[in-house]
């Protein structure tokens, strides 16, 4: 992953907009894109920034409510002084590369608010948008893309380092690994095997299926009556509403975390996709009808042309024989009659006229007339080949192109359909959801509530029934159950097996690059330090060269940090991501002995894109001139104006201010 460009406008200290040109130039060599400015200036705005972009709530950890995340959106506006000053809306957009299966693409996420309401966010993927993705697709194919826990060991501040630093518990430390490792997912998937063995067990003999029997024909009774006793529980709904309202939205952010968008929307699209196939069919008909009817007249138009063209010649020649035909019968009626004077005068007369139908024939087309037709049906054939034609091809083609568009959005929506999880993988969130729903609808209308209760206590009722059905039926397929259950319980030996390798595999391979990493930053290089990781707490033990384990608590502040970055250095470089390191004051609490080996050691190695957000203290002329600057790509200096209550972004480190431009500030 390489980010190309970050945007903000109106965004914390920054009044208006700014693009900050992030891709390291030329590519491979110089990796560190390098911010300078004093605290208080939008250092950590800009870490803010790339976060949300691409996490939206998740960046800002606990805030269970939209509410919550849409307050928290209001604060991060920009508040600055002066008319210009724009202070209702904001947007943060990002511009990142990313490969993944082997393909390449180039992502643009764009996240835009506005005071008092909640984030709309559009994404693009090579320059098209993902129009077919609503707010929570979009921001589950982000967390699918680059999953935050694992960002959360690329992207970090100097507060970060320090917690980790301090922990003395190894929890921290302990969440970072699990994720990393991928352990949660086995256990997600050994707890899904232990309920299907539990359910099967239930299934056992014949004495469980009786009383399994029993207990629905009872329930399916007492759901009957308990449809008459609904309206008690009004009082105690009322007095708990308020305590529902805040579960429900935990649920709710729970089951969005967890793909529950897709899901949501799966019936929709379903019905969607009814509709569609109905439109189908639709065109299809129409097509069939336009091929029936003068549509294919405009399949062979030079054709049709010649023998419209035929047809209108030899009426021209019909006509021709007809008035020839007539002419003679006049000339014949002159013969006879006595009007001449003399019959010199009546013979010239006769030439004359004879001469003149002569050359008027002799214009006009001559030939057979093969295609013998009248001119009623010429003219039907002419209008069905020029104007009829025309418009069948008309609605052929808009047909053509509404089922082309059909046949589109039935992919698109098969699409979204594929990607909903298994209704298996969010029961109990859906079911918790349902069940709080259900409660909280009793205390805000007692007669509807009472009535929706009584359906649903009916619904559980045929569900019952249903599972009476199915209690019949899984007697008949005992033998497949119960190899099944063997099959399952076999599964669970290879999970806890493989857990168990993955985990020494993968705690030996972060062992490895813990002490690689601890040996570059430390600043005692003669000190010959160990690391051994216990597979089951994950806590980190020094060892030095006499195998004696090395108490923490001894170290200085500043080898604390040096080894939480090694921690972190570990942890990134065994996750097998290729992300950007984006670091926040990393140096505040290190010595000029550590801050050196740091600066030469871990930021020009610490990924293909570092970017630092440092202060003039830190990065200080010396370290910019003499020990960073050959690693560095470009640099920017942050400014704040005291005026505006704004900040300002300038080419060039505090020290080297005539740097080319990387940015573009309106």
């Amino acid at each position: 992953m390489i980010i190309k460009k970050l945007t903000v406008e109106n965004f914390r200290v920054f009044q208006g907009k700014h693009e900050m040109a992030l891709e390291p130039m030329p590519p491979g060599e110089k990796p560190i894109i390098l911010f300078g400015g004093l605290n208080g200036s939008g250092k950590t705005s800009i870490l803010t920034a790339i976060r949300l972009a691409l996490y939206g709530r998740l960046a800002f950890g606990e805030l269970h409510t939209t509410q919550d995340y849409i307050e928290k959106l209001s604060s991060l506006i920009h508040n600055g002084e002066g008319d210009s000053c724009q202070g209702d809306s904001a947007s943060v957009m990002l511009v990142f590369t990313y490969n993944k299966a082997g393909e390449q693409s180039e992502f643009t996420v764009k996240r835009s608010w506005s005071r008092g309401s909640k984030d709309e966010l559009t994404l693009q993927q090579n320059g098209v948008e993902l129009s077919e993705l609503n707010y929570e697709q979009c921001q589950g194919f982000l967390n699918e893309l680059i999953p935050s826990g694992i960002a959360d060991l690329f992207f970090f501040d100097g507060e970060k380092i320090a917690a980790l630093a301090e922990d003395k518990t190894g929890k921290t430390l302990q969440a970072a690994v699990r994720r990393l490792l991928g352990l949660d997912l086995i256990e997600k998937l050994r707890n899904d095997l232990v309920i299907y063995i539990k359910r099967q067990a239930t299934r056992g003999s014949e004495a469980d299926y009786k009383k399994e029997l029993s207990e629905l024909e009872e329930k399916s009774y007492g759901l009957g009556k308990s449809a008459e006793n609904f309206r008690y529980a009004a009082d105690l709904a009322k007095m708990s509403l308020g305590l529902m309202d805040n579960e429900i939205r935990k649920q709710e952010g729970s089951l969005a975390a967890q793909g529950g968008a897709f899901a949501a929307s799966k019936a929709q699209e379903q019905s969607k996709v009814d509709l569609l196939i109905r439109d189908k069919a639709q065109f299809e008909r129409s097509i069939r009808l336009e091929l029936e009817g003068t549509f294919p007249f405009t399949l062979a138009p030079n054709t049709i042309a010649r023998l419209v063209d035929q047809l209108n010649i030899e009426a021209q020649i019909k006509h021709t024989n007809a008035f020839a035909n007539q002419f003679s019968v006049f000339m014949r009626q002159i013969e006879k009659t006595k009007s001449f004077e003399t019959s010199q005068q009546k013979a010239e007369t006769i030439k004359i006229l004879t001469g003149e139908l002569d050359g008027y024939i002799a214009g006009q087309p001559r030939g057979e007339v093969n295609l013998d037709i009248s001119e009623r049906e010429l003219g039907a054939l002419t209008n069905s080949t020029h104007v009829e034609a025309g418009r069948a091809r008309a609605r052929f083609e808009e047909a053509r192109s509404s089922l082309f568009a059909v046949e589109h959005a039935l992919e698109q929506a098969a699409a979204n359909i594929d990607r909903a999880p298994d209704d298996e993988q969010l029961l109990g969130v859906v079911q918790s959801i349902r069940e709080l729903d259900g409660k909280r609808q009793i205390a805000q209308n007692e007669y509807r509530s009472l009535l929706e209760k009584a359906k649903g206590a009916l619904a559980d009722q045929l569900d019952c029934s249903r599972k009476l059905q199915r209690l019949h039926d899984s007697r008949r397929s005992q033998h497949d159950a119960s190899t099944a259950v063997q099959n399952a319980e076999r599964t669970l030996d290879m999970l806890d097996q493989y857990a168990k390798n993955l985990t020494q595999a993968r705690v030996e391979k972060l062992e490895r690059k813990f002490e690689e990493a601890y040996h570059r930053l430390a600043r005692k290089k003669k000190l010959q330090i160990s690391a051994k990781i216990n597979p089951e707490t994950f806590d980190v033990e020094l060892i030095d060269e006499q195998g004696i384990t090395i108490d923490r608590d001894s170290l200085s502040a500043g080898e604390k940090q040096i080894y939480a970055l090694s921690i972190l250095d570990a942890l990134a470089k065994s996750s097998g991501r290729e992300l950007p390191v984006i670091i926040d004051t990393p140096l505040g609490r290190l010595d000029s002995h550590h801050r050196d080996t740091l600066i030469e050691n871990y930021f020009p190695n610490a990924s293909h894109q570092v970017i630092i957000l440092s202060t003039d203290t830190e990065v200080h002329e010396q370290y910019f001139a003499e020990k960073l600057n050959s690693s560095v790509s470009h640099s920017f200096r942050i400014e704040f104006e005291e005026s505006s209550r704004s900040s300002k972004l300038q080419n060039g480190y505090f020290w080297n201010q005539t740097e080319g431009g990387k940015f573009y500030a309106a």
